[in-house]
């Protein structure tokens, strides 16, 4: 079943309105959802809004505010932030283009698919996302979405586009009093060149598909287990050693483990399994949506 649009409105570029769909790129699926146990009878616990001298209240007896002054409050009626006629409140204002490498990771928050809202927006859609594809740039617009206002960068994105949710620039702290801390180390030459051998070895295409979340099938094991009323089949890894070692042995061993891998599998042998005793954790069953 495909997936239900959460905001439509308009990408404008210039005089240029594309009707446009908003789809979220991510999914909560892989997360473990906890909850808080009264241990004694099992039940959840559960949460009250209470204002101090009155007791509990009802949902609608709830507004919004902001506090001007220590306990003083500004109301203001969720209708009467709706009605706040801005533009862009249903527009994706684009108003410059980038290159593709020119915004900081760290702004980068939260992905979106953009989807053309109609057979009258196909045109204008693809040709925006081609322009973008073929210049090799970045569009930069903004867009109120769920009461705050975003700035948004759409790029190309296989045959599509993706928007994604930008974060302002007083939202990111800046490194230097961490990063003064840090030494000045006078690196050794040959610790440089086995390192970099190391990094050369290892490098590849990102591949996160192949990246598994052990700590979450560990955890599903677990919760599988106590509902089926058995010991969990899990596999707990040794932790590393906490002795301090040489740097530069450490290097020269971690190449020297690396040629021996490659050697192994030059001559069509398998290589070593790490723990032979050890049992691949089974898929966990997890609980359907």
């Amino acid at each position: 079943m495909a997936p239900r649009a959460f905001w439509t409105g308009h990408l404008r570029l210039s005089l240029v309105n594309v009707p446009v769909r908003l789809y979220p790129a991510t999914t909560s699926e892989r997360r473990i959802e906890m909850h808080q146990i009264h241990e004694p009878t099992g039940k959840r616990i559960r949460y009250q809004k209470i204002v101090p001298g009155v007791g509990p209240v009802e949902n609608e007896e709830i507004t919004k505010g902001y506090e001007f002054e220590k306990g003083k409050y500004v109301l203001l009626d969720p209708k009467e932030i709706d009605e706040l006629k801005l533009e862009s409140k249903q527009t994706i204002e684009l108003v410059r283009f980038v290159d593709e490498d020119a915004i900081d990771t760290r702004y980068f928050e939260t992905p979106y698919y953009l989807m053309p809202d109609g057979e009258m927006a196909d045109e204008g859609y693809v040709i925006l996302q081609k322009a973008l594809k073929d210049t090799g740039k970045i569009a930069i617009g903004q867009l109120i979405l769920r009461g705050h206002g975003n700035i948004v960068a759409i790029k190309p994105f296989g045959k599509g586009l993706l928007m994604e949710i930008l974060r302002h620039a007083n939202e990111l702290r800046s490194p230097d009093a961490l990063f003064k801390e840090i030494p000045d180390v006078k690196v050794d030459k040959e610790a440089l060149g086995l390192a970099k051998e190391l990094v050369k070895r290892k490098s590849g295409k990102f591949e996160p598909e192949r990246m598994k979340d052990e700590y979450a099938e560990a955890v599903w094991e677990l919760i599988n287990a106590k509902i089926e009323k058995r010991a969990p089949d899990i596999v707990t890894a040794e932790a590393p050693s906490a002795k301090v070692i040489n740097i530069m042995d450490a290097l020269k061993k971690s190449v020297q483990q690396g040629k021996g891998a490659t050697a192994s599998k030059s001559a069509g042998s398998k290589p070593a399994k790490r723990g032979a005793a050890k049992k691949a954790v089974k898929t966990p069953k997890r609980k359907s949506a």
